[in-house]
């Protein structure tokens, strides 16, 4: 597929990074010079330096024939005109465009249509990172849920903790111990590396679980894993940028929140724009403003500015003044990995959200979800199975006939209203959402491959 990525920073690096090897022909554009050159040197893409949004530009990079232009950088205003001009002169089928700003957001429907303003796919960061952060506070205990199929699936990773009542057990026992409910461990790592999950495999404390269930059942099978942890009710949210705002907007119908402003004059138009949750001016690392207010009463300590150090430095404060919960928005990848084993329970990365969110429309094939896990390394994916027994490689054939790539496992089927777990005799029909984890993601490409249909030659 020949793509265009319009911006070079964090989200359009990344990206053209998950794409780059995956037979795809990228071009890469940006007013960085410098930026361009390091990506060039370590990736096999074209770079064109210039404005994203200039006709001439567009056409140097290919426009012309481009399959899909996918207009990422920190300006919404560049990544529209971008995509209108793909679209009025150079025919562009397929545009993706980042929007952060929420007054934009809040007329998307109206906005994004061809007669309008020409944008196929709107990916807006700050709703996907609340979205992920609302999930985790859902289930208490999670380090990520991820929803498939219109939310009847889910994978979900939590940390096996001693005491767990599956901890020192085989896999094969889990069915035992929950023998009303069909789960399956899809992965499992062990000090940061992937293990194979077979039935003899044991699980230990400290594992990182990914399992999956019917979304009805995560709560059951998370109790077998590790003590249920009790619903979050009070939450602290620090930072009132958009995150924060809609965490605070989403959260306060049914938890008890407050909210951390360093600006006044930005506190107070939140106090006056929220109903429930009680905002105040204030420094988010402020131990004696964090004790006034009573953190150690608090279940969850969210740090959602837009600065990583910040959000660090208050959510390791606030964990050792007693609050029980931490979670951090961290923007620099680098980051992520440092606080990991540290005193800060999750991080939340919009670069990973805003990826997955990308992967989902520019993977082949009747792909309706991607998240990227571990950093990029491992993905997850629904595919939808197409076509009949004669043009199909799935179609009619069970799981164990299926040859899958190496560290490809299919987790589960959804069929109609019907969530399947996968076994090794589960047999593949017509229109089956299927859930595979790729430990490995440079395997994409290949389950790809196995989900298209064969080429029919009629007589």
């Amino acid at each position: 597929m020949k793509i265009i990525i319009i911006g070079a920073g964090q989200v359009g690096g990344t990206l053209a990074e998950n794409l780059v090897g995956e037979k795809n022909e990228i071009t890469l554009i940006d007013t960085n010079s410098e930026t361009l050159r390091e990506l060039q040197d370590k990736m096999d893409l074209r770079v064109v330096v210039g404005h994203g949004s200039h006709p001439d530009v567009l056409k140097q990079a290919g426009a012309e024939d481009a399959e899909l232009v996918v207009a990422v950088t920190n300006d919404d205003a560049i990544n529209m005109i971008a995509c209108q001009i793909c679209y009025s002169l150079f025919n562009t089928a397929n545009k993706i465009a980042r929007i952060r700003s929420s007054k934009i957001l809040k007329y998307q429907d109206l906005l994004f249509q061809n007669k309008n303003i020409p944008v196929d796919h709107v990916i807006a960061p700050e709703q996907l990172v609340t979205r992920d952060i609302a999930r985790l506070i859902d289930y208490p205990g999670t380090l990520q849920v991820l929803e498939f199929a219109q939310g009847k699936v889910s994978l979900v990773a939590v940390k096996a903790y001693y005491g767990g009542l599956l901890v020192g057990h085989a896999l094969s026992t889990l069915r035992e111990h929950i023998p009303n409910i069909d789960t399956r461990v899809a992965a499992i790592y062990r000090n940061g590396k992937p293990i194979r999950p077979l039935g003899t495999t044991v699980i230990e404390a400290d594992d990182e679980v990914f399992f999956i269930a019917a979304t009805i059942h995560i709560r059951a099978v998370m109790n077998e894993l590790q003590k249920l942890e009790a619903p979050y009710q009070k939450i602290m949210i620090a930072g009132g940028g958009n995150i924060g705002a809609g965490l605070a907007r989403l959260l306060e119908k049914n938890h008890q929140v407050k909210l951390i402003e360093h600006s006044s004059k930005r506190a107070a138009q939140l106090d006056a724009e929220l109903n429930d949750t009680l905002v105040f001016a204030g420094d988010s690392s402020d131990q004696e403003l964090l004790l006034e207010e009573h953190i150690d009463q608090f279940d969850v300590f969210i740090a959602v500015t837009n600065d990583d150090e910040a959000n660090i430095m208050s959510s390791l404060l606030a964990k050792r003044l007693g609050v029980r919960k931490t979670m951090v928005l961290i923007q620099r990848s680098a980051y992520i990995d440092l606080v990991h084993g540290s005193n800060i329970d999750i991080a939340v990365s919009p670069q990973h959200a805003t990826i997955s969110a990308l992967l989902t429309h520019v993977r082949r094939g009747n792909i309706n979800n991607v998240y990227s896990l571990r950093g990029g390394a491992a993905e997850a994916i629904e595919i939808v199975a197409k076509g009949d027994e004669k043009s199909s490689k799935v179609i009619g054939k069970t799981i164990q006939q299926i040859k899958l790539p190496p560290g490809t496992s299919i987790a589960a089927i959804v069929r109609g209203d019907e969530v399947l777990i996968a076994h090794s005799n589960t047999k593949i029909v017509a229109e089956d959402h299927v859930v595979l984890f790729l430990v490995n993601k440079r395997y994409i490409s290949d389950v790809e491959a196995l989900f298209q249909l064969d080429a029919i030659t009629f007589f």
